[in-house]
């Protein structure tokens, strides 16, 4: 289904009934209603970075439901399109802590494939109804996600912003992890506390404490 190392890890997943009912369902809410994002690119943050290379869980709740927004990836919008403003607000910050040019597009294809797993804890949504797909069983596979990348024996980092994403820090137990948690970028919330929090460095600092390589945030950006 992925075409990397999270069909093995997955298999047993995939196969389970509220899977195979999930799959269902989200196949008839595609012939029914028009949803995103396109339905070959539900998985693409799987397909974009095997489990072998997670370095950081990025945690959205489910995707952008408006035209042409939503390609698979949290937060990620593609190329051409304007900017949500929650990614406005994200690269506000990014541009802040590591004195980088902000990026012009809001595709983070780039950031996908050096490491950060941009997972929605919902992968589909029907046109226009945010939280739409909440009522299938999306969040019982992507809890499993979660939990076997809190198996990983490498640390990783777990970003959580927002009440939704905080409340997956449950399943977070193994100490050698680093979890980051704030509130969310959405203008609503920003200014009590996204802002200035260094969420990027911190990431970086922390894969540098563990000898890993960190991550390139610049999505190909010349530094300022």
């Amino acid at each position: 289904m992925i075409n990397n190392d999270w069909d093995e890890l997955l298999g047993a997943e995939f196969a389970k009934p509220y899977f195979l009912k999930l799959v269902e369902d989200i196949k008839e809410e595609y012939l029914q209603h028009t949803c995103y994002p396109p339905i070959n690119q539900v998985f693409n943050a799987f397909r974009l970075t095997p489990y072998k290379d997670v370095k950081v869980l990025l945690l959205g709740q489910d995707p952008y439901p408006n035209p042409n927004q939503a390609m698979g990836l949290a937060f990620s919008v593609n190329d051409g399109i304007a900017l949500p403003k929650s990614l406005i607000n994200i690269y506000m910050e990014l541009s802040s802590d590591l004195q980088i040019k902000t990026p012009a597009s809001g595709n983070l294809t780039g950031w996908a494939r050096n490491g950060v797993l941009l997972l929605n804890a919902i992968l589909s949504v029907r046109q226009g109804e945010p939280l739409s797909h909440q009522k299938y069983d999306w969040t019982t596979f992507t809890d499993e996600v979660i939990k076997l990348l809190n198996q990983k024996t490498t640390p990783i980092v777990f970003v959580l912003w927002g009440n939704y994403a905080r409340s997956k820090k449950q399943l977070i137990t193994n100490p050698i992890h680093l979890v980051i948690e704030n509130v969310h970028p959405s203008p609503l919330s920003a200014s009590r506390g996204f802002f200035g929090a260094r969420p990027f460095s911190k990431i970086n600092d922390f894969l540098r404490s563990t000898n890993q390589e960190p991550i390139d945030f610049s999505l190909n950006q010349v530094k300022q």
